[in-house]
């Protein structure tokens, strides 16, 4: 039924997003300043470009590139001192992948060296034949181009492709990508106007995709 499968990185195989916000309120808190969770909210599946618009448009530009470094070095500390966590049930999907030979791939609007990191401490580094990041295309998500170059790298028809998301801006990129998108929420909810299938996890989607 599918030729690949390919996952969005955070808030879909890591519980990162949680992370993001906590780290998000602590580094304005270090600055002096404080913003509501909704602020954060609204980065959820943005690039870094979109985000620093977002946040300069809310705090203003000079705030906004004081709280970039200080926010990811906030997430660092947490990251180093808890982990990275993964959703619900994610090894258990990757090992039951790992029986139908299915090619796999992660489409992020993280940055590589970012990602890199996340999936290493993770211990899912080894576990995807290619990672596409915000480097790896011009347009990025809610464009179709991370989905798309992740199945060209794949050599498969994206049409033929099963994405796993949790945004909706990851959402709406792969299903103009032409896939079949299991949309799993995680920091905001969802009605599912850009999936296929809505799940609470991961593997209970891919089994309304008919995956496994």
């Amino acid at each position: 039924m599918y030729d690949a499968v390919i996952f969005d990185l955070d808030g879909t195989l890591l519980s990162t997003e949680q992370v993001s916000l906590r780290g998000g309120l602590r580094a304005l808190e270090t600055l002096g300043h404080s913003a509501d969770e909704a602020l954060f909210h609204a980065l959820v599946g943005k690039d870094d470009t979109a985000s620093f618009a977002i946040l300069s448009d809310h705090l203003g530009a000079d705030l906004a590139a004081a709280l970039i470094p200080t926010w990811s070095a906030e997430c660092r500390r947490i990251f180093a001192e808890e982990g990275v966590p993964l959703r619900p049930r994610v090894n258990d999907l990757l090992d039951a992948l790992d029986t139908t030979g299915l090619p796999r791939a992660i489409a992020t609007s993280s940055r590589r060296d970012s990602a890199r990191t996340k999936l290493k401490h993770a211990g899912l580094d080894t576990r995807f034949a290619s990672v596409v990041c915000f480097e790896d295309v011009a347009r990025r998500k809610p464009a179709p181009d991370p989905y798309l170059r992740a199945a060209e790298l794949l050599g498969v028809d994206p049409r033929r492709c099963v994405a796993f998301e949790d945004s909706e801006t990851g959402a709406e990129a792969a299903m103009l990508a032409g896939m079949v998108v299991v949309q799993v929420p995680d920091l905001l909810p969802s009605d599912g106007h850009f999936a296929h299938h809505l799940a609470d996890d991961i593997w209970t989607g891919a089994r309304k995709a008919g995956l496994i």
